[in-house]
């Protein structure tokens, strides 16, 4: 059985975005329908639609600890407090690790919704050298969040 983190990192690798591969890499434990997952987590994507706000690894960690203990009809409103308190400890676990949640930031400040940004990206191998420890990053504090 692959480990999560190799799971995520091969649906980055083969062309997903980062919310998408972090997401997907849970759907088997949270029950999730991985279609539905990677199809919900599509816009999150480089920083959210190639914006450059949060990280879409943090984004995809945020959707997975919603999908385990966000609140649901007939749920209880401690399970909002505790997914706050999760997707806190997240944010400040991968910031330690990362200096910021910011995917702008992550990225040496290249504007994704750019034909030039993009090439940047490409030249200087961002996938591998910034969004894949991302992504490994989120999947090892998840890992240890639930």
């Amino acid at each position: 059985m692959k480990a999560k983190s190799e799971i995520a990192v091969e649906k980055l690798l083969g062309g997903y975005n980062c919310a998408q591969s972090v997401f997907y890499a849970f759907c088997d434990d949270l029950h999730f329908e991985k279609e539905t997952a990677l199809k919900i987590a599509c816009g999150f994507g480089g920083g959210m639609g190639l914006k450059g706000e949060t990280c879409g690894a943090v984004t995809g960690g945020i959707m997975v600890l919603g999908t385990r203990y966000g609140r649901g009809e007939k749920d209880e409103r401690a399970a909002t407090d505790l997914t706050y308190t999760k997707t806190r400890e997240l944010m400040g676990q991968f910031a330690g690790k990362h200096g910021t949640c910011v995917c702008r930031k992550l990225i040496n400040n290249l504007d994704l919704t750019t034909g030039e940004g993009q090439k940047q990206f490409i030249e200087k191998d961002l996938l591998h050298k910034a969004c894949q420890p991302c992504v490994q990053s989120v999947v090892e504090i998840l890992e240890n969040l639930m």
